[in-house]
């Protein structure tokens, strides 16, 4: 080899190659392994490991620095999907055994893994923050927040409406829902009850129109709010009043499905509607939903990690990988 080259098999170079094929494509180690072999320069799935978590060991400070800054950003979307931690299952599975040993009853401890994205937008820029663990997004959010200087002012942050996307203290962030879940109960019933989710579906199909318009107009946060005031506001004031009319003269059996959609609606309506009160504030949380389609892919090919350490590894190159 020429003298430049050292004495290091694998370069930065190849190093990044294999953590973009492992946390961006998707592919499996033991599954690169084999293609490898097929090219005639094998890369068994353990060395594949090595040096990735090489470039870990170098990545995790950027990622600590990525979490300073996201956290004095001004919108914060956040979503989770599910995962799978070996070394977590075989935790859940000993805690059983030792209950049963004992002729006790298995302690009502948390047992479920979640993968969180956490997309802030601060300025002009956004960061893909991921998680792997047993914290649900609301306490990854909160571990952010908890980064933030205390002078600026509060947040936005964006979710559907599940309990496990709360923080600690929801008086730290303006919290916002998303409509398009709101709107996705009533899409799923149309067919049952074409009438009644006419009337919703058509509502926020025309405030999404206003909102795709003052995207292209590229309106500031003040004149967008302004329009949405002028545009939406009359149409959600009229629709409000509709669902309670329905609900208050018994219209609609509260416990069908269709009941339980309308109750959504008006049990958040406040949240669901904020684009109507603050500059800024989103409509939906694709952001966070679309982030979380690159775990989502490791997931169907991997199916899961061996380890917390493993999962922390593919959170930190993952996160850099996808706000680069």
């Amino acid at each position: 080899l020429p003298a430049e080259v050292g004495a290091e098999n694998y370069s930065a170079r190849a190093r990044a190659v294999l953590a973009v094929s492992r946390y961006y494509l998707g592919i499996p180690g033991y599954r690169l392994q084999g293609y490898q072999a097929m090219l005639g320069v094998p890369v068994p799935d353990a060395t594949q490991w090595d040096q990735i978590e090489a470039v870990g060991d170098c990545a995790y400070k950027v990622f600590e620095q990525l979490e300073q800054v996201a956290a004095q950003g001004e919108l914060m979307f956040h979503d989770d999907t599910a995962g799978r931690i070996l070394a977590l299952l075989k935790a859940n599975r000993d805690i059983v055994a030792a209950a049963q040993a004992q002729g006790l009853a298995a302690p009502r401890e948390r047992t479920g893994m979640h993968t969180t994205a956490l997309a802030v937008q601060g300025g002009a820029h956004t960061a893909i923050l991921y998680y792997s663990s047993r914290r649900h997004a609301g306490e990854n959010l909160q571990g952010l927040l908890d980064k933030r200087e205390a002078e600026l002012a509060k947040p936005l942050a964006m979710s559907d409406a599940l309990a496990s996307n709360a923080v600690v203290d929801e008086s730290q962030l303006i919290r916002c829902h998303c409509l398009a879940h709101g709107r996705r109960k009533f899409s799923d019933l149309e067919e049952v009850f074409p009438h009644e989710c006419q009337v919703v579906l058509d509502v926020i199909r025309q405030v999404f129109d206003h909102d795709e318009h003052a995207r292209k107009e590229q309106l500031s946060p003040e004149a967008r709010l302004a329009y949405h005031q002028a545009r939406s506001q009359p149409l959600l004031e009229t629709l409000h009043q509709w669902l309670a009319e329905q609900m208050d003269g018994r219209l609609v059996e509260p416990n069908s499905a269709l009941g339980k959609a309308r109750r959504y609606l008006q049990g958040h309506w406040q949240t669901l509607t904020r684009f109507v009160s603050v500059p800024g504030a989103p409509l939906d949380n694709n952001l966070a939903e679309r982030a979380l389609k690159l775990f989502i892919r490791q997931r169907n090919n991997s199916l899961f990690f061996a380890t917390e350490h493993s999962a922390y590894i593919a959170s930190v190159l993952t996160s850099l990988i996808a706000t680069c």
